[in-house]
């Protein structure tokens, strides 16, 4: 009868190897879970940190109209970088009015300018070389030249002249320096008209 129970007690005993494969399987289910949440949250991080860099320091915007034909066109997509490093010809995107536009700087502060109802633009005297422009126009302009730039602001003007609103017009005037976003740096979309802008 003792002898019948020590059988039955070691049938119901798991061998050892069993065991082994049993806490084998128990560890790599623990490794895997593991493994999942740090790759998740690795994934999380990048996922804001990628979310930081596109908002603070390369903003995307799409072009939204005609004024910088044909520079760009409308629907492209461009990168922006944040800089204090503006130069003149340089293609920046501005805060007026809870809207972002994008100009082109024309003149610096403390520059003069002077625009011929032809539309030609002189700068500090000299005729301005803009190849950008396809056709020149006056404009929406009721600024009256010769016109100085003042501190900390920048004259702007759209490429596609004709109907851009830009700096000529007393609307929306020269454009501070803490209303820029950004300088263009590409247009990355369509990815066939790919271009450095700066």
């Amino acid at each position: 009868m003792n002898k019948q129970a020590g059988n039955r007690n070691n049938k119901e005993l798991p061998e050892i190897g069993a065991l082994q494969r049993e806490l084998k399987r128990e560890q790599y289910k623990r490794r895997f879970r593991k493994l999942l949440r740090s790759t998740v949250n690795a994934l999380i991080v990048v996922a804001a940190i990628a979310a930081l860099v596109a908002t603070l320091i390369f903003p995307v915007l799409q072009i939204a109209g005609t004024s910088m034909e044909p520079s760009l066109m409308d629907g492209d997509l461009v990168l922006l970088v944040k800089t204090d490093k503006l130069e003149k010809g340089d293609l920046c995107a501005f805060y007026y009015s809870n809207k972002i536009l994008i100009k082109r700087i024309i003149a610096a502060p403390g520059d003069y300018l002077w625009i011929e109802a032809d539309g030609t633009v002189y700068l500090n005297g000299e005729v301005l070389s803009e190849p950008y422009v396809s056709e020149k126009a006056l404009g929406e302009c009721d600024v009256e030249f010769p016109y100085q730039v003042p501190e900390n602001a920048y004259f702007m003007m759209g490429d596609h002249r004709e109907t851009s609103i830009d700096s000529r017009s007393s609307m929306i005037g020269c454009i501070a320096e803490d209303q820029i976003v950004g300088k263009i740096l590409c247009r990355f979309w369509p990815l066939s008209d790919f271009k450095w802008m700066s």
